[in-house]
Protein backbone atom coordinates (compact mmCIF):
# COMPACT_ATOMS: atom_id res chain seq x y z
CA UNK A 1 0.00 0.00 0.00
CA UNK A 2 1.03 3.80 -0.84
CA UNK A 3 0.17 5.58 2.59
CA UNK A 4 -1.37 9.05 2.19
CA UNK A 5 1.09 12.07 2.74
CA UNK A 6 1.04 13.02 6.24
CA UNK A 7 1.44 16.85 5.18
CA UNK A 8 -1.43 16.70 2.39
CA UNK A 9 -4.89 16.55 4.19
CA UNK A 10 -6.65 15.77 0.33
CA UNK A 11 -4.00 12.62 0.34
CA UNK A 12 -5.21 9.38 0.67
CA UNK A 13 -3.77 5.85 1.48
CA UNK A 14 -3.43 3.75 -2.41
CA UNK A 15 -3.58 -0.09 -2.47
CA UNK A 16 -1.61 -2.24 -5.15
CA UNK A 17 -5.21 -3.11 -6.77
CA UNK A 18 -6.23 0.57 -7.16
CA UNK A 19 -2.60 1.22 -8.46
CA UNK A 20 -2.83 -0.90 -10.98
CA UNK A 21 -6.06 -0.01 -12.42
CA UNK A 22 -4.77 3.24 -12.58
CA UNK A 23 -1.10 2.69 -14.52
CA UNK A 24 -4.47 0.54 -16.97
CA UNK A 25 -6.55 3.36 -17.20
CA UNK A 26 -3.63 5.79 -18.24
CA UNK A 27 -2.84 3.40 -20.62
CA UNK A 28 -5.95 3.21 -22.13
CA UNK A 29 -6.95 6.82 -22.68
CA UNK A 30 -3.22 7.62 -23.29
CA UNK A 31 -3.37 5.55 -26.53
CA UNK A 32 -6.84 6.50 -27.44
CA UNK A 33 -5.97 10.28 -27.59
CA UNK A 34 -3.02 9.65 -29.19
CA UNK A 35 -4.75 8.48 -32.04
CA UNK A 36 -6.71 11.55 -32.27
CA UNK A 37 -10.00 9.87 -31.32
CA UNK A 38 -13.24 10.48 -28.54
CA UNK A 39 -14.00 7.69 -26.40
CA UNK A 40 -17.05 6.38 -29.18
CA UNK A 41 -14.95 6.84 -31.90
CA UNK A 42 -12.58 4.30 -30.64
CA UNK A 43 -15.01 2.18 -29.01
CA UNK A 44 -16.63 2.17 -32.40
CA UNK A 45 -13.61 1.90 -34.71
CA UNK A 46 -12.31 -1.27 -32.47
CA UNK A 47 -15.03 -2.71 -31.22
CA UNK A 48 -15.32 -2.01 -27.88
CA UNK A 49 -18.21 -1.12 -25.54
CA UNK A 50 -18.37 2.26 -25.07
CA UNK A 51 -19.29 1.82 -21.30
CA UNK A 52 -16.66 -0.58 -20.51
CA UNK A 53 -14.27 2.21 -21.70
CA UNK A 54 -15.03 4.92 -19.98
CA UNK A 55 -15.33 2.66 -16.70
CA UNK A 56 -11.92 1.65 -18.15
CA UNK A 57 -10.64 4.89 -18.23
CA UNK A 58 -11.85 6.37 -15.55
CA UNK A 59 -10.57 3.05 -13.57
CA UNK A 60 -13.98 2.49 -12.22
CA UNK A 61 -12.91 -0.91 -13.42
CA UNK A 62 -9.95 -2.84 -14.18
CA UNK A 63 -9.36 -3.67 -17.52
CA UNK A 64 -8.26 -7.16 -17.94
CA UNK A 65 -4.76 -8.45 -19.56
CA UNK A 66 -6.60 -9.21 -22.65
CA UNK A 67 -7.45 -5.63 -23.33
CA UNK A 68 -4.68 -4.02 -22.05
CA UNK A 69 -2.84 -6.57 -24.68
CA UNK A 70 -5.20 -5.22 -27.47
CA UNK A 71 -4.47 -1.98 -26.65
CA UNK A 72 -1.32 -2.19 -26.57
CA UNK A 73 -1.42 -3.70 -30.29
CA UNK A 74 -3.76 -0.81 -30.88
CA UNK A 75 -1.02 1.64 -30.23
CA UNK A 76 1.47 0.34 -32.59
CA UNK A 77 -0.69 -0.79 -35.70
CA UNK A 78 -4.06 0.91 -35.41
CA UNK A 79 -4.98 0.58 -38.92
CA UNK A 80 -4.40 -2.39 -39.16
CA UNK A 81 -6.57 -3.93 -36.21
CA UNK A 82 -9.25 -1.18 -37.06
CA UNK A 83 -9.25 -3.32 -40.79
CA UNK A 84 -9.15 -6.94 -38.95
CA UNK A 85 -12.26 -5.90 -36.79
CA UNK A 86 -13.78 -4.58 -39.76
Amino acid sequence: MLPADPADPEDFDVTPDAMDRGQRARLIRKTRTGLGLSQAEFASRFHVPVGTLRDWEQARATAPNFAIAYVRVIGQHPDIVAKAVA
